[in-house]
């Protein structure tokens, strides 16, 4: 199966325009028995979920006990929940450093910075075992996390000038994206900021809202980048 189209890319674009899940547990407390809670997410630089979650929160204290997880995402907004696309990763819960994970994950959840002062958080990998995607009726998929995850081309630094050089400088243009592709108006005081790019898409986000925006071919450079935004920028 081909990683960069069909099953493995529309599985893939799922799990990066949504962000947040339920996170299923092993309860350590009424042993045996899932537990599910809700969780936002971002993305490594290998495209694995990571999700930051407090020592106290029972979802953490069940992965302290018995790493083994998963998490379902689903398509949000949709009428027909039953014929929507979804998928679950089961997963290992590993606790990692912040590092660039962690300005992946502040630049998505800016709000989420004050969450140390008040209890200890940390950021935990969720290592795919195995995916099961379902793109709706009869599209039915077990997928291997080779296939599913792709890794940035870009590098931290790489991706950090890409991001400041459009918020500082090309807030027009990412107005117009959400307008043009969003069909969202945007007011000329508001701002709008870009929180990440990848070789498949990119994410915007206003007034706390994300938007993701899936490039039609894959970019693997920096100056592949700036010629995708551009050409966005006058579709």
């Amino acid at each position: 199966m081909n990683q960069f189209t069909g099953i493995p890319q529309e599985a893939r674009s799922l799990l990066a325009s949504q962000y947040f899940g339920v996170l299923s547990t092993i309860s350590d407390k009424v042993a045996g028995y899932p537990f599910g809670s809700v969780v936002p997410y971002s993305l490594n630089r290998n495209g694995e979920p990571v999700i930051l979650i407090s020592d106290i929160a029972e979802h953490t204290k069940n992965i302290v006990a018995d790493p083994r997880v998963s998490l379902t995402v689903l398509e949000h907004g949709v009428e027909d929940v039953q014929g929507s696309a979804r998928l679950t990763l089961l997963a290992d819960a590993a606790k990692i450093a912040a590092n660039d994970t962690g300005d992946r994950y502040y630049r998505r959840f800016p709000q989420s910075k004050d969450y140390h002062r008040t209890h200890n958080f940390d950021f935990y990998c969720l290592a795919s075992v195995t995916i099961r995607y379902i793109g709706g009726f009869g599209k039915i998929h077990w997928l291997e996390p080779e296939q599913l995850f792709l890794a940035n081309p870009f590098n931290e630094a790489e991706e950090a000038g890409i991001i400041g050089h459009m918020n500082e400088d090309h807030q027009s243009a990412m107005r117009y994206y959400l307008s043009h592709f969003k069909e969202k108006r945007v007011a000329e005081d508001q701002t709008v900021l870009m929180t990440g790019i990848d070789a498949e898409g990119f994410d915007l986000m206003l007034q706390g809202r994300p938007y993701r925006f899936q490039f039609k071919e894959a970019i693997s450079t920096v100056q592949e980048a700036r010629e995708i935004l551009v050409s966005m920028a006058k579709a």
